[in-house]
């Protein structure tokens, strides 16, 4: 992080001898505005993670089969999310340059670019999501658990013509710096989804009794509530019509749409590959007990509650970078970068803090298994350590991503998790090793050596880029 920093500083030095209160107001005047895009956008993400958790709670409630078709269900339709989600991020990228440099006409026209692609991509993954028996056979579940497991895919498939859309909309009001409208229409998708769960998952107020396929209806009705929420505010909204094309119909530019895959589809199958390796993770390290994965899921989980602020931070980060690179303000770069950074290492020395300080007590809101707290303990300390990492190697990824040059952190990543962390981890904790909990803890330490892999090549990149500026 350190020279990360360094580099995003390079300039400052240079400013007419400024003395500290003046780079603290610039500091100050940066922050505001990243501040305002990047809290609508924590409370959008929280939301989107607080409807997993509520529908694993309901459906645990309702019965062990169900509860199992979602958390199989889940790790099937979130990679596809994931490659939408990925993809329409270059919608924010292409139009924050755009904006920045003032060229209006060129953000007008490009909401029915990102369109295109969003139904696109849905009418390739909902297919996948509504056809995914195949798939599912393939996991040797119980008959009872498949058969829940599919029918809840394929009607969380339902939604994702909204969740395309969704994005599109979102992103491209992202890259004007407009994220609170979309924090709303995801909090209230979330809350819908509660009463619609206990509805269809129980068969309440005189609905059908439909348990994880209920659960899969209200996910896919809360994806289309979300969606139809935005959609109104982007059609009425005045301060957005400026930036709104003037004919919703235009036929695809395939131009334009050739830049959005090239920037956006590296930044999708980077953010499947990094669920992925996870995922293999956990299922390698499920093979060596359950005290092992129940400890390496506390850990999991704890880290997941401080990634989530990093991002949003990151991608506020990279709103204002593509403002400022569009409009070729060296300082404006580099004052985002620095802000960012030193928000992103604030959250980072937080986690720390509380896993070094109180490891206790986060354990024991999760077990009182003394074998599960011994091995969590000692996961905990390795992850404080891959979160002061994280930060490096997510701030540096969103530098590059608000640059439009994404297949280098797509690269990095396929090196580093699966060329390095994962078949090293394999080896020690399950080749090489006596396949006890214990391994656990080298599927860690090897996370950690293809982390710090990947934040040492994306901030040389990221340095590459800032000389640059200079």
């Amino acid at each position: 992080m350190r020279e990360l920093l360094d580099s995003a500083t390079a300039g400052l030095s240079n400013m007419n001898n400024a003395d500290s209160s003046r780079l603290a107001s610039q500091m100050l005047a940066e922050l505001r505005p990243l501040w305002r895009i990047a809290w609508p956008l924590l409370i959008a993400q929280t939301a989107q993670i607080g409807t997993g958790v509520v529908d694993t709670l309901m459906a645990g409630n309702y019965s062990d089969a169900d509860l199992a078709a979602i958390a199989v269900g889940f790790n099937i339709w979130l990679p596809l999310y994931l490659i939408i989600l990925g993809t329409l991020f270059a919608c924010s990228a292409i139009v924050a340059q755009d904006f920045g440099a003032g060229r209006i006409e060129r953000v007008r026209s490009f909401l029915p670019q990102g369109l295109w692609v969003a139904v696109a991509l849905s009418a390739v993954m909902t297919p996948l999501c509504l056809n995914s028996d195949m798939a599912i056979a393939l996991l040797g579940l119980p008959e009872e658990t498949a058969v829940k497991t599919s029918a809840y895919v394929s009607r969380v498939g339902l939604g994702f013509p909204a969740l395309g859309i969704f994005m599109a909309l979102r992103y491209h009001t992202q890259g004007l710096g407009i994220t609170a409208p979309f924090a709303f229409a995801s909090v209230v998708g979330f809350i819908a989804n509660v009463p619609l769960n206990y509805m269809l998952i129980f068969g309440a107020w005189g609905a059908p009794e439909l348990g994880a396929e209920g659960c899969g209806l209200a996910t896919a009705a809360s994806m289309w509530i979300s969606t139809l929420i935005i959609l109104l505010y982007v059609l009425t909204a005045r301060s957005l019509q400026p930036y709104l094309p003037t004919h919703w119909l235009e036929g695809p530019d395939w131009g334009r749409i050739s830049e959005i895959l090239v920037v956006g589809f590296p930044v999708g199958l980077t953010f499947f590959l990094e669920t992925g390796v996870f995922s293999v993770i956990t299922l390698l390290i499920a093979t060596l007990g359950d005290a092992a994965v129940a400890a390496h899921q506390i850990a999991i989980n704890v880290w997941d509650v401080f990634y989530i602020p990093m991002i949003s931070v990151g991608s506020a980060m990279a709103t204002r970078m593509g403002h400022a690179i569009g409009a070729r303000n060296a300082h404006g770069v580099r004052m985002a970068l620095w802000v960012g950074a030193a928000l992103s290492t604030l959250i980072g020395l937080l986690a720390m803090s509380l896993l070094l300080l109180f490891p206790d007590a986060i354990i024991g809101a999760y077990t009182q298994s003394e074998d599960i707290r011994e091995l969590a303990l000692r996961l905990l300390r390795l992850a404080a350590l891959f979160i002061m990492i994280d930060v490096v190697q997510i701030v540096g990824s969103f530098v590059l991503r608000a640059y439009k040059e994404t297949r280098f952190p797509f690269l990095v990543v396929t090196l580093s998790y699966w060329g390095l962390a994962l078949p090293l981890g394999y080896l020690l904790a399950i080749h090489w090793g006596s396949s006890s909990p214990e391994g656990t803890v080298d599927f860690w330490y090897t996370t950690i050596l293809g982390i710090a892999v990947a934040a040492a090549l994306i901030t040389w990149r990221v340095r590459r880029i800032l000389r640059s500026l200079d």
